[in-house]
């Protein structure tokens, strides 16, 4: 077989190729194989639960949940109206939440229950307590303590919530009793409402207080203002009109007697002005215009009928002149009547004009007088403006609080009118019923609610004995666990002799070496190390196997090899060859024989190989592996042999692994799968490295494909190796 083609088409086949599988997949079959070795401490855990379940279930007092169902609207109050209103605004959209959840909050609130409690008279109720699973002998005590304890006992047992996106409120009361939970879920729901109510009389009640102390401060405030102004208007003769009625029918501004006459002088003097101006403009349009040819004078009746006279009688007198002649007696008369019609004429329109004059004369004295009396009035009204000053003030205050008295008896009297009338925000819209069937204990959720219980204490408990166990199961553990190289992984060997099974070059354990000497082959940068010591933690974890095996298998590919047995306290190799070991290592480090003598040629199948047993048993092992003479007779073995392979004896409670392991050139650490060491391997490792050895990595024997999963049944089982069968 070809040296360097061999050991690695054997190590790709007997190892896992776990080249390129990703983090999740690892991690997921770590989970898989740590629940598959803890089947059956998960599977009692979980039934544990579900029977605790099922137990708790059978022994729990059936119970009865009532529910009745409320609506909650927004709502806004007012406390003093229009003019003297605080309101509880309803809330806004986005604070919609925040006003129902306060709702609730209210519902679970002690008051509510206080109100429920006495309404129901549960403190000296028996059925109550009994429903609640009060012993009857514990319910002999104070009435004030039963009340408590009622009181607690509702809180404890009530659950109120809201649907989801609605203002629809839940109340459900679980009792023993279905009767009791259906009477406290609705007087949870009425007494809700009447609590809202007395909330609003209570708010109304103390605005009717408040308004009524300030009425009656804002009356006396009234009476003392009304008079300081009567006091002051009698010491100065002050005399004050209110609401004045002018001769034109407006309404004049309060005031004084004085300022009253003054208006009526201003606006009888603007009257009189007015008349001398028509009058003037009258007489000084007719006194500019020649006698009988202004509109005044035509318009008389008399000057018109004097003027129609004369007229006619010019008539008769052109009549006559045309018919008489001149000096005719009728001439004459006629011309003698017309003469007197005029002279009557020029009186009368003279009389008009005259009395247009006396008319002006007339609206010009009596817009004198008035002006004169306008005067006076004035001047007395500016000696009386000193004087009004502080009435003034004091009258602007006596409106000030009759306007405050005035508004807040309004208002008092709506809020005696309105008091108690008031409509609730909230109504009841299905009342609770005697239900029929028990809430709890419900065996369904009881059973679900122990797997799931189940499931999370087995998966912590799995999680915790993955963590804290240090046990190698699989291969992957070598390296997450211990942090090192993992060269070979061995199986069991069938029938419990590794012997036969080595002999065997077919056979899985033959395999595994092969393929972990391939592993050594190209372990070190310079290849093979010369000098390589074979330890485990504890004994019987299969270092000597391990090491017989690598003695053979290098033996196998030509490579010249040493076996030495250094466990000079419990040696092995001798009885498992049947070789004699009455001289040996023992015997060399004593300097009482030639190291080339000493060695046994092993022929073992088809491999031989050199063997020195570890000799007599010495008095002190740890003396004889530390003394100069034993890294002497490995440099002169190493120069002798291709590879010299040392059984060396377990870590822990001895000193001879770690120096063995600091002065060769190599050390394999062989760790048996599902063995449980409580922190050994650890321990053991710490022990090693403190000599700083070079650690070449570990081998995992007695690896039991089947209890690690499928995936590495498929490597290590017989069907993988059914192949060499069909081609001999």
């Amino acid at each position: 077989m070809d040296q360097a083609s061999t050991p690695n088409t054997m190590r790709g086949a007997a190892m896992p190729s776990l080249a390129g599988e990703s983090p999740l997949s690892s991690a997921i079959r770590h989970v898989l194989s740590a629940i598959r070795r803890n089947l059956w401490l998960a599977l009692a855990i979980i039934g544990a639960c579900v029977a605790l379940a099922i137990v708790a279930t059978m022994l729990d007092t059936p119970r009865f949940s009532a529910t009745s169902t409320v609506q909650i609207n927004d709502t806004s109050d007012e406390v003093l109206g229009a003019e003297f209103e605080t309101q509880i605004a309803p809330p806004s959209d986005w604070d919609t939440d925040r006003f129902l959840n306060t709702q609730l909050d209210v519902m679970r609130s002690r008051a509510l229950a206080v109100r429920v409690a006495d309404a129901l008279d549960l403190a000296n109720d028996e059925r109550f307590f009994a429903a609640m699973e009060v012993p009857p002998g514990q319910v002999d005590i104070p009435e004030t303590e039963r009340r408590s304890w009622a009181i607690s006992l509702l809180q404890g047992n009530l659950e109120a919530d809201l649907r989801r996106s609605t203002r629809i409120g839940i109340i459900t009361f679980t009792s023993t009793d279905p009767e009791i939970s259906a009477r406290i879920a609705n007087a949870f729901a009425e007494e809700f409402i009447q609590q809202n109510l007395q909330r609003r009389f209570d708010s109304s009640s103390y605005a009717r207080n408040f308004v009524a102390e300030q009425l009656d401060e804002a009356r006396k405030n009234l009476e003392e203002s009304e008079e300081a102004l009567n006091d002051y208007a009698r010491q100065t003769g002050l005399l004050r009109t209110r609401d004045a009625i002018a001769p034109t029918g407006q309404q004049l501004a309060a005031g004084t007697i004085t300022s009253s006459s003054l208006l009526q002088y201003n606006e009888a003097a603007i009257r009189a002005r007015e008349a001398r101006i028509a009058a003037q403009s009258r007489w000084d349009a007719v006194n500019a215009s020649p006698l009988l040819s202004s509109q005044p004078e035509l318009s008389h009746p008399t000057v018109q009928n004097l003027m129609t006279r004369r007229a006619e009688l010019e008539s008769e007198l052109q009549s006559a002149r045309d018919r008489y002649l001149p000096n005719h007696p009728a001439i004459s008369r006629l011309e003698a009547d017309i003469s007197g019609v005029t002279q009557q004429l020029n009186r009368t329109a003279n009389n008009v004009r005259q009395s247009i004059r006396a008319e002006y004369r007339a609206a010009a004295a009596a817009e004198n007088r008035l002006q004169r009396q306008l005067g006076q009035a004035r001047g007395a009204t500016l000696a009386e403006q000193d004087q009004s000053v502080r009435y003034n003030v004091l009258a602007r205050e006596a409106d000030t609080a009759r306007s405050i008295y005035d508004g807040l008896l309004q208002r008092y009297r709506e809020l005696n009118a309105s008091a108690g009338i008031s409509s609730s925000n909230i109504a009841i819209i299905d009342r609770a019923e005697a239900p029929s069937t028990k809430s709890s204990p419900s065996l369904t959720r009881n059973l679900a609610i122990g797997l799931l219980i189940g499931l999370a204490l087995a998966g912590l408990a799995i999680f915790l004995r993955d963590q804290l166990d240090d046990v190698i199961h699989t291969p992957e553990d070598v390296e997450d666990k211990l942090g090192l190289p993992l060269l070979g992984v061995v199986p069991r060997a069938e029938g419990g002799n590794p012997l036969e099974a080595l002999a065997d070059p077919k056979s899985p354990l033959a395999e595994a070496y092969n393929s972990m000497r391939g592993s050594m082959l190209y372990s070190t940068p310079e290849g093979l190390p010369k000098v390589v010591v074979v330890t485990s933690a504890q004994a019987s974890e299969g270092k000597s196997t391990t090491s017989l095996a690598m003695a053979e298998g290098f033996a196998r590919i030509g490579i010249s090899s040493l076996l030495i047995d250094a466990d000079l306290r419990r040696p092995s190799l001798q009885r498992l060859l049947g070789v004699k070991g009455d001289k040996g290592l023992t015997d060399l480090l004593t300097g009482q024989m030639d190291p080339a003598n000493v060695p046994q040629k092993v022929k073992h199948g088809d491999a031989s190989y050199d063997l020195l047993p570890a000799g007599p048993p010495p008095p002190s092992p740890s003396e004889l592996i530390a003394s100069p003479r034993m890294a002497q007779v490995l440099e002169a073995y190493a120069a002798k042999y291709d590879v010299v392979i040392i059984d060396g004896p377990p870590v822990l409670g001895l000193a001879d692994a770690p120096m063995l392991a600091a002065i060769s050139d190599g050390t394999v650490f062989v760790v048996e799968a599902d063995r449980g060491r409580s922190g050994s391997l650890k321990a053991a490792l710490r022990r090693l490295r403190s000599m700083e050895p070079h650690l070449l990595g570990a081998v995992l024997a007695k690896f039991d494909p089947d209890k690690a999963g499928n995936r590495y049944s498929a490597y290590y089982g017989n069907d993988y190796y059914s192949y060499s069968e069909a081609r001999t």
